[in-house]
């Protein structure tokens, strides 16, 4: 063992590499980055597709045969690169060294005074990637009010995002069927939404400051640690050297619900950029259209502040992020005639920041090294009623990576990468809950050193394989292993097909993992020390890219099943007056999600898009009922199905947009010793049994200059819970809970937008 630790830390160290990558930038006429423009080496079928900031990067091709066999021997093949986009003019560059390249693509019609251009793209899957990505730019995110990253995914049939509970207007999403505590949520690969942060972290990032959200299902890099279950998140803001000098978003909802952001970037001299991003919203207003006297939604108050540094000279480049945020909800009964209201008072505090470090110390190879340090502090002060929860998070993260590349011999392009590094995450947590005249103590704390190596292998366009494995050590849980596999086989262009298998764990937090449970009577019963969790993510997908004249269908299906070795039960079944947790190995039960999808998507006319999704879900577990029997069952308050259809219009000369989505969410079930209580739409075929609800949201956006107008709504069908709180006539009662939320709280809601761009101009 410590002869292979070795030789991974000596690895960290050695960094020998053949051939540097091209890179560069795909342009339009306009200066804005082409997403999914198609680059490649000309007479090959070695390419790449740009990313969302418009760049690529791809190897050199090897030498050629043909001209090797003329000539007597091996001579450099022409090295043209050729970027295409469909409704643009391709262009043929040719490489003469490594500088990066800029290649402007110009529109195939171009008028006396009017340019016609193509619609950019808003989600792009990547072809060449191993892992199953798909990435969701500032196209897609303008296409709703996208307050924030809860509100992010309402055109994404693969996340679901739902209330919490009826009280406290938190949010949660779902990927793969299994709730966000089995995602990991990391902002630019730092550590973001977790530990306490998993109460309101959603609505802590919020939508004008985001760039771009890459959503990785099934298990992820190792690079970033061990605890992505059902998959990753990664947020990526707006970076300095790329902002605006000045960006505002100002937006009013019918809930009297108000926000303002405020962003710019600018450069201060020769390779320094500096950012500031500022968030501010209020709700003035607690609703209660249900009319039970708890507030739906309620009042509140965000102050978001972020800094942020770039710095690049030469080979080394340096980034540095700070922010501070304080977070302030009032809700619970709002009459002012009853003698002992029961209140909900939610504070929070939270800073945070983190340092990038990244140096190029082989300009021929390459070959790089980057350490990377994060810390937040995360302070809550939170009553339900008489219930009291105090806590307060540190957390500390460092991740050391070497990265090395090679290239292997033969007369097909097939390249080699080797990551290797250490890292480091720190939790300390003081926290306490008073609830029922019980003060129960969780203080706590977890070092995690870890050390891990993720090789991959890319062989032409046809194959990309990523392979890592990480070793950690916890001193609440010992030692683990983390091997986790990723495989993308492309035998035509047309046709790609994704396979994945790893590992994924996590460190359980009973209460802030399950907030939802604070605002009601249930006594909480924790059945000794709960375990770390422990599951098997696998999965397969495939995609089809189907040429339909000078545009393209793509049809995707998949199907993930995650299969828990360990997993923390919160037993909602077993009696309606408590909660019970405890391990699943403790009563020798199962816990399960399998998760199917299928997706079609097409641009069908020129600026006019579509896709529609289909998504199938079951997940179980094994709970005791009320005669102290454990059976397998399906997991409460869990959509079976959803069913997503979105379509998107933008005229030629981008002065209009129209979006319509609806959303058909799938039955779910209510926890057994409770009886379902009529909606809107009557009653139900079983009595434990929800109905499927639908959803519709639409918005339409005038573009001047630089600026632009939207107006939307949500939830435009009406459908909400009639009766989300039981018992809300006796809140102090042994019948009041709130945690019973299956489908939305509020009704329809319209909102009013604007935005404003001070355009950059060129360096």
């Amino acid at each position: 063992m410590m002869k292979r630790l070795g030789a991974i830390i000596s690895l960290f160290f050695v960094c020998v590499c053949m051939r540097a990558q091209i890179t560069g930038v795909v342009l339009d006429e306009n200066g804005n980055p082409m997403i999914g423009a198609n680059v490649y080496w000309a007479g090959t079928g070695v390419g790449v597709a740009t990313d969302m900031d418009g760049q690529f990067s791809l190897m050199p091709v090897k030498k050629s045969i043909h001209t090797a066999s003329r000539k007597g021997g091996e001579q450099e093949s022409p090295r043209l690169l050729v970027a295409s986009f469909v409704g643009y003019h391709n262009d043929t560059v040719e490489v003469k060294d490594r500088t990066p390249l800029t290649i402007v693509l110009i529109p195939e019609a171009v008028l006396d005074e009017v340019t016609i251009t193509e619609r950019k793209q808003g989600v792009l899957k990547s072809r060449t990637s191993a892992f199953d990505t798909q990435t969701i730019g500032t196209e897609e995110l303008c296409r709703a009010a996208c307050c924030n990253l809860s509100e992010a995914f309402e055109t994404n049939a693969s996340v679901d995002v739902a209330y919490a509970d009826a009280a406290t207007g938190a949010k949660q999403i779902r990927l793969l069927g299994l709730s966000g505590t089995y995602v990991q949520l990391i902002q630019e690969n730092t550590p973001a939404v977790r530990g306490l942060a998993q109460n309101f972290g959603l609505e802590y990032i919020p939508g004008p400051w985001m760039n771009s959200i890459q959503v990785s299902k099934g298990t992820s890099s190792v690079i970033n640690g061990y605890e992505a279950t059902s998959g990753q998140i990664n947020v990526e803001l707006l970076k300095p050297q790329t902002q605006n000098p000045l960006s505002i978003n100002l937006m009013l909802n019918s809930e009297l619900h108000a926000e303002a952001n405020i962003m710019g970037g600018w450069k201060l001299k020769e390779h320094l950029y500096t950012g500031l991003l500022a968030h501010y919203q209020e709700g003035f207003m607690a609703m209660d259209d249900n009319h039970d006297g708890f507030a739906d939604m309620p009042k509140s108050r965000n102050a978001n502040l972020a800094n942020r540094w770039f710095y690049k000279h030469g080979d080394y480049t340096f980034q540095a992020f700070v922010r501070g945020l304080y977070d302030r909800r009032r809700g619970g009964q709002l009459s002012d005639t009853v003698a002992n209201p029961y209140h909900i008072n939610l504070d929070t505090w939270r800073v945070e920041g983190f340092i990038k470090n990244g140096y190029v110390f082989d300009d021929e190879s390459g070959s790089s090294v980057a350490v990377i340090a994060a810390v937040s502090y995360h302070n809550l002060n939170n009553r339900y009623g008489l219930r009291q929860w105090k806590a307060n998070q540190l957390n500390a993260y460092l991740n050391a990576i070497c990265q090395l590349n090679w290239e292997g011999g033969g007369l097909i392009d097939n390249d080699h990468r080797l990551s290797t590094g250490v890292s480091v995450n720190y939790d300390r947590y003081g926290e306490g809950l008073e609830a029922d005249g019980v003060k129960l103590n969780l203080d706590r704390q977890e070092v995690t050193p870890g050390i891990f190596a993720e090789y991959s292998y890319t062989y032409a366009e046809m194959l990309s394989l990523v392979a890592g494995v990480r070793a950690d050590w916890s001193s609440r849980y010992g030692f683990f292993f983390t091997p986790r596999m990723n495989i993308r086989y492309t035998p035509w262009q047309w046709w790609t097909l994704r396979g994945s298998v790893g590992m994924g764990y996590r460190s359980p937090n009973a209460i802030a993992d399950n907030t939802y449970i604070l605002p009601s009577s249930r006594t909480l019963d924790m059945a000794g020390t709960i375990g770390q969790e422990q599951a098997v993510n696998a999965g397969l997908s495939t995609t089809f890219y189907i040429p339909m004249g000078s545009r393209e269908l793509q049809l995707s299906a998949e199907y993930y099943y995650t299969h828990f070795l360990n997993s923390v039960i919160v037993d909602l079944d077993q009696d309606p007056h408590a909660v019970h947790i405890y391990n699943q190995r403790d009563i020798n039960g199962r816990s399960f999600a399998h998760s199917a999808q299928v997706e079609a998507s097409m641009e069908v006319l020129r600026g006019w898009t579509w896709t529609a999704a289909f998504r199938w879900t079951d997940v179980e577990q094994t709970t005791i009922d009320g005669s102290g029997v454990a059976r397998l069952r399906i997991k409460p308050l869990t959509n079976r199905f959803k069913a997503v259809i979105t379509t998107s219009y933008q005229t030629p000369l981008k002065k209009w947009q129209f979006d319509v989505t609806a959303q058909f969410n799938g039955i779910s079930r209510l926890p057994d010793g409770f009886t379902a209580m009529g909606d809107l739409n009557g009653g139900y075929a079983h009595p434990r049994q929800l109905s499927w609800y639908p959803q519709l949201m639409a918005q339409v956006t005038k573009y001047f200059r630089t600026c632009s107008l939207y107006l939307g709504a949500e939830n435009m069908t009406n459908f909400r819970q009639s009766s989300p709180i039981i018992g809300a006539d006796a809140p102090y009662g042994p019948d009041f809970d709130a945690s019973m939320a299956w489908g939305p709280i509020t009704g329809w809601k319209i909102y009013l937008g604007f935005r404003y761009d001070l355009e950059r101009k060129e360096d």
